[in-house]
This record gives C-alpha cells, structure tokens and sequence, in this order.
C-alpha cells in the first residue's frame, strides 16, 4: 500500500547562528508529527551577507545533526578534535550525544551557497552516549540509476544499495532523488518510519494528487511501504527521509533536547560551569 499524504507545508524564514538567514522547514512546533526528526533547514544565498556570519561555536547535547551540502564550502570543527571542510556533495554526519561543542562556519562562495541541517533525536537510553563523528565525501555516496530516476543514497538501503552512514542510533535512511520530466515511479519506504519528503528543485506530484510540490515544499506522508511520485516538464529533486519514531517526551531549549526539564536545566548548567564536555580534547 503506497503511503497518503498526510500533511504539506513550506518553511519559514528565520535567522539563527551570528545572523544567518535561512528557511526553517519544520522545527520545535511540528516536532511530534516528525518523531524521531526535529528540524530542518535550508540555508544558502547568493548574498554571502546572508550567511558570512556562520555558526559560532555552541553546544549541542541528545541530538544528532547531518549537514549535506550541495554548494559552496562550510569550515568546521568540534571538541572531539575534528577539523575540515564540508565542500558540495559532501555530508557530516554528527552524533553529540552526551555533548558537543562545534562550529559551522559557511565560507564566500561564487554563486549560490545551498545546504540543508537535519536534527535527529535520540532515545533517552543513548542521549549521554559518547559522541561521534562521520564525514562522507562526495565521491563516498553510492548512486543508483534506474529509468530516469537517480538517488544518492546517503543512509539507509535502496535497490539493494546501502548508503556510507551505517551506525546510527535511531534507524533512518536518507536519500537525494533527481527524477527526469515526465515519470511516474514508485519508492519502497519502511511502513514502520515517519516518512517526509522536502522537494528543493522543480516540482513534484506525490501519490495520486494533482497538485504540485514545488520547490521549497515538504510532504509528511502517513502509514504505508512506498511512495509514487510523478514529474512533468520541469523534473524535480527531493529529500526522501524516513526514521523510526522514539515516542518520548521532549524537552526542547535551543540546540540541547533532553527529556525532562530537569535534564535541560543540567546540561545548561554544565555548559556555564565548564564541565559539559565528557569526552574529547
């Protein structure tokens, strides 16, 4: 049974980091529909004032973050001792667990800058589990090409290719579909996942809908082991993200998420008193 759709939305604009100006997707406010996933946002400009500033150095605790980049450079590093650059194509894979501090900083780029962040939740069993850290190169994530549809597959496993990013805490999977004009094909998706789908080029048709999500929309799909889409003369391009959901409480205060307010007010306080980080330089 091919999945309904069960919502469709387009993201707001907001400025986060020293003055980043980016589309949020879907944040604290949409949380419970998208468990295990927090957030999502779209960042990039042609107007390197709109993101230059980056993301200074800040904590992160009980989440795990994936930047995947499609253009332009972003310089990072961490308290584990990571340091690099995430160029186009490229995808960093984080796991703050028990605590992180890093930075993200967007480097000027000649052209339009794009790129996405996605907010994993954890379970509360592994929310102080050691952090880890995973940088996938471009040329590291397999594809497949079937019938006019291309899909870079990031985590999980697809038409019998399984993506790089393999030791996740929660069960996802994370795939860039480009799918030529004119097609009609159909996915398999976990009928157990929260499903979503955030379409960032042309237009796409999902299920058996005649109204189009253009670029800049996402899809939340309800219970079912596939998604249809078709496309028409402009082809398109999207994020198909699926997880299993956790079902526990959130407690939600900047870039930590614990479980109980209790918790978020410990981790601030270890932040303040210097004692945050558990393991790393």
């Amino acid at each position: 049974m091919s999945n309904a759709i069960a919502g469709t939305w387009s993201g707001a604009r907001t400025i986060e980091g020293a003055g980043v100006v980016l589309t949020r997707m879907f944040g604290n406010r949409e949380a419970g529909s998208m468990d295990p996933f927090l957030l999502l946002d779209d960042f990039g400009s042609d107007d390197p004032a709109d993101y230059i500033a980056g993301f200074p150095w800040h904590p992160h605790r009980g989440i795990e973050t994936v930047t995947y980049i499609l253009a332009g450079d972003v310089e990072h590093g961490d308290s584990l001792g990571n340091r690099g650059t995430i160029g186009a194509g490229d995808v960093q894979w984080m796991t703050a667990g028990s605590g992180v501090i890093h930075q993200e900083m967007p480097q000027l780029y000649s052209g339009r800058s794009r790129g996405f962040q996605l907010w994993v939740n954890l379970p509360a069993s592994d929310k102080m589990i050691e952090p880890r850290y995973r940088g996938v190169l471009s040329r590291e994530i397999p594809e497949t090409d079937t019938e006019g549809v291309r899909i870079k597959v990031i985590a999980g496993e697809i038409e019998g290719t399984r993506g790089p990013v393999k030791d996740l805490v929660v069960d996802a999977a994370c795939f860039d579909v480009k799918a030529l004009p004119g097609l009609r094909s159909e996915l398999p998706v976990n009928p157990n996942h929260t499903v979503f789908a955030f379409v960032f080029e042309g237009s796409v048709f999902f299920g058996d809908g005649n109204r189009a999500i253009d670029s800049d929309g996402l899809v939340l799909f309800g219970k079912g082991d596939s998604i249809i889409f078709t496309t028409h003369e402009a082809g398109g391009r999207f994020l198909l993200v699926s997880g299993r959901p956790i079902g526990e409480p959130i407690a939600w205060q900047g870039p930590i998420v614990m479980n109980t307010e209790a918790e978020l007010d410990q981790a601030f306080r270890e932040y303040r008193e210097g004692t945050f980080i558990k393991y790393g330089d």
